[in-house]
Parts: structure tokens; sequence; C-alpha cells
């Protein structure tokens, strides 16, 4: 048995293939883990992937949300995501006015499911919020660049908001009709800030510099006009011409000039014979005066001295001389 354990022992090339046997081995037990942080990663990303189509969809589904409904803040974080990836300020503006359009028509549907005084309270918060963003964000546009259509359109818009609100009232809650009157008040407030302030678009001093709930307050006074104003109004010139005469004036009329009977003249009558009355004599014509046409001034004359000969010798030899004159 001794001679037989030493005859079978495994000689130095056995040895070495072994060995690397068993290397190549240890070497696939550590390749499991990388290929687990890679299966890790696409599995995140799946669902990422995953969450921004159930965000998206979401987002869709919330879009007739109303105010105390599970999905009504993924709304609301939609639009303030909307005005985030908005840069100009106007449609900043305009964006916030729309916002709040859409309050209203979500407070006359709660007012036709009768929701909770709660839900209420939430869109009519919601509204005056979007409100007074909107307008403080149009009035300051108005201010730097003018725009009169710009105030007559939200002075218009406040109004039709305000009498849609009026509807509502009736319907909503008697715990929430304060809140319907406030936010009327609200409207009317933005109504006189854009007459006012449209008052003072043509002026140097256009506000106080201070601001309120609804923006810029306008300035109070008296108002300078600037020429150079967007908004300034040239009125047309009121002077008439030199051959124009204002409508509906009378028509000058002549009126004539009495002439004394001793002078026999009449400067305004007819030139023709004059129709005698009846059964009467005929006045005589009387006959203009004779006058004597001056005689004509005698023209001076004056008499020029024609100019002197000029005589210049000649150039080449055999030739006659040059005269001038």
């Amino acid at each position: 048995m001794r001679e037989l354990g030493s005859a079978g022992a495994p000689d130095a090339e056995t040895r070495q293939r072994i060995r690397e046997e068993i290397a190549g081995r240890l070497a696939e037990a550590e390749a499991p883990p990388k290929r687990r942080g890679h299966t890790v990663a696409n599995l995140a990303a799946a669902a990422v992937a995953l969450f921004l189509a159930l965000g998206g969809l979401t987002l869709l589904l919330s879009k007739d949300a109303l105010p105390g409904d599970p999905l009504y803040g993924i709304k609301r974080a939609g639009e303030s995501a909307a005005l985030g990836l908005t840069f100009d300020e106007k449609d900043k503006a305009n964006k916030h006015l729309e916002f709040a359009t859409n309050r209203v028509g979500e407070l006359d549907e709660l007012t036709r499911q009768a929701s909770t005084t709660e839900a209420y309270f939430t869109g009519l918060a919601d509204f005056e919020s979007e409100l007074r963003a909107g307008v403080s964000r149009l009035t300051a546009v108005v201010t730097d660049e003018g725009g009169q259509t710009r105030l007559t359109e939200l002075r218009t818009w406040a109004r039709q908001q305000s009498d849609r609100l009026g509807l509502q009232i009736e319907r909503a809650p008697a715990e929430a009709r304060d809140k319907f009157t406030a936010a009327r008040t609200l409207l009317e407030k933005v109504q006189a800030r854009t007459t006012d302030l449209g008052s003072r678009l043509v002026c140097y001093t256009i506000t106080t510099g201070s601001s309120d709930e609804l923006g810029a307050v306008p300035a109070a006074g008296d108002c300078v006009r600037d020429p150079g104003s967007p908004d300034a109004v040239v009125p047309p010139s009121t002077v008439p011409g030199p051959s124009s005469a204002p409508a509906g004036s009378p028509t000058p009329t002549r009126t004539p000039t009495a002439v004394p009977p001793s002078s026999g003249v009449d400067t305004d009558g007819p030139t023709g014979p004059l129709t005698p009355p009846t059964g009467g004599t005929p006045p005589p014509v009387p006959t203009p005066p004779t006058t004597k046409p001056n005689p004509p001034l005698p023209v001076p004359t004056t008499v020029t001295p024609p100019p002197p000969l000029l005589s210049i010798p000649p150039l080449i030899p055999g030739l006659p001389p040059i005269v001038i004159g």
C-alpha cells in the first residue's frame, strides 16, 4: 500500500493543470456579483420609467379633478410645473389668470355636485392666490412697457368672473357665501386698479413706488403728460384752415353801404337801368363821373458805351493782327 500510494501521486504537470482549473473556477465565482449590480441598475431604470409613465397617466387623470378630490393636489402640482417652465413675465401672468379661470369653473361644478364646504374653501383660496399673482405680474409688465389694451382686457375678464361667482352664491353652502363675497370684492378692486392705472400710463409718474396684494399702486395727484409714453395719444388739431369754415356756421352776407343822395353813385346796386315802379316816373339814371387817365411816365434810357477795341500782334509772321471788339 505504501508503494502503491507513492506510485499514484500526480506529477508536476498534472498539479499545474489542477491549479489552473481551480483558479478558473474561482474567477467564475467572482463574476455573479458584477452581473447582479448591472441587473440592479437595469431594474432601477425600469422603475424610474414606470414611475414617469404612471406620473404622466396620473397627471392626465387629474385634469378634471375638483377641489377636495384625491388627485386635485397632483393637478395643482402640474400647474406649478407649467409655470416653472414659463420664462416670459407676460406669459406667466396669463397662465395665472388662466388657472384662476379654471378655479371658477371648478367652483361651478362643485355647486352642481353639492360638495362639502371645505372643498369650496380650497377652491376659493386657490382662486384668490392665482388672481393676485396674475394681476401683480400683468400690472408690472404694463407699467414697464405700457399697454392700455391689456388693462382693458383684464378689467373685462374680472367683471366676467365676478358675474360667474355671483350666479354661484345662491347654490353654495351658507358657510361659504362670505368667501364668495370676499372673492367678488377682490375682483372689484382689480377693476378699480386697472382703471386708475390706465389713467396714469400717459403721465411721467405712474405709480407711487409701493405695492400691495394686487401689485403696483397707482400714483395720485396731478398728471404731467409724458409725450414719449407708448400710450400717449396726441389729439388732432381743431384749428380750421384759412379757407375752411366751421360746419353749421351761417354764410357771411354782404351788408350794402348806404350812399348819400348827393353822391349820385350806387356802389352795390345793379349796373343796368332800374325798373321804374308801376304808376310813377322812373328815376333818372346817374351817370358815373369820367376820369382822365394819367399819361404814362417816360422810361429813362441808358446809353452804354461800346467796349474798346483790342489789337493783338500776329503770333506768326505773315499773318494779320487779331482784333477783339
